[in-house]
């Protein structure tokens, strides 16, 4: 049952579907308030069917509801979300029930990981018949669904109902087995370590550049100004 909500508004207010003379009257007012606040929630339950069997918008106790509708068994510890998705998804587990992906899908829902699915099916294509003892696969029909999960997650799976729901969706006559592992935490990389810098030495001190002098003759005179004799 819907109940009241709290400043709920009405899209259709009784009082002014009275008689115009009423729209002024304060009691007739008043007392058609009263029933809008009543008929409000079912007045926008009517205008929003449409999102009631919709699994990803109705409320959480309608999902409930229409899980029955698509054979699909919830639990009610799984969080919201997940129990949402699978209704939904419901329709599209059936056309894909007893495939690998029906299998995957359906363990992927409910787990939040993508399984490792081993089977001992097998397909082939050749243009002549093969050697007896060749044909792909193996004969004794066997399914293993191995779900690695992160450390700490272990409580959130039931593996009874990971069992059954693994048996609802594999081909019947199939002999099944589900592996639940934790995966372990990996271990930091090693740290390196490198030698400790020394401080740059500062650059030697040089000092100012040497200039060349000009070299006089043999007596130790300069050469004049104009390469002459100096007369």
């Amino acid at each position: 049952m819907r109940g009241t909500v709290e400043e709920l508004a009405t899209p259709h207010p009784l009082g002014y579907l009275l008689p115009a003379l009423y729209h002024d009257n304060d009691i007739a007012q008043r007392f058609t308030a009263a029933l809008d606040i009543v008929l409000a929630p079912v007045l926008a339950t009517l205008d929003s069917s449409h999102a009631y069997v919709d699994p990803l918008l109705a409320p959480l106790d309608f999902v409930e509801w229409l899980a029955e509708w698509v054979g699909v068994e919830l639990d009610a510890s799984w969080p919201e979300a997940r129990q949402r998705a699978l209704v939904a998804r419901a329709a599209d587990l059936f056309a894909w029930r007893g495939t690998v992906r029906g299998v995957s899908d359906a363990v992927a829902i409910y787990t939040g990981v993508v399984p490792e699915i081993v089977e001992s099916g097998a397909t082939a294509w050749t243009g002549v018949p093969p050697p007896a003892g060749e044909l792909p696969g193996f004969a004794a029909g066997e399914l293993v669904v191995r779900v690695r999960i992160a450390p700490g997650d272990a409580d959130a799976i039931d593996p009874v109902r990971l069992d059954r729901l693994v048996a609802a969706a594999k081909p019947a006559h199939i002999v099944h087995r589900v592996e639940v592992f934790e995966l372990t935490p990996a271990a930091p990389p090693p740290r390196r370590r490198s030698a400790p810098r020394r401080p740059a030495e500062p650059p030697a001190a040089t000092g100012p550049p040497e200039v060349e002098q000009p070299q006089g003759d043999l007596d130790g005179e300069w050469p004049a100004d104009g390469g002459g004799d100096g007369d």
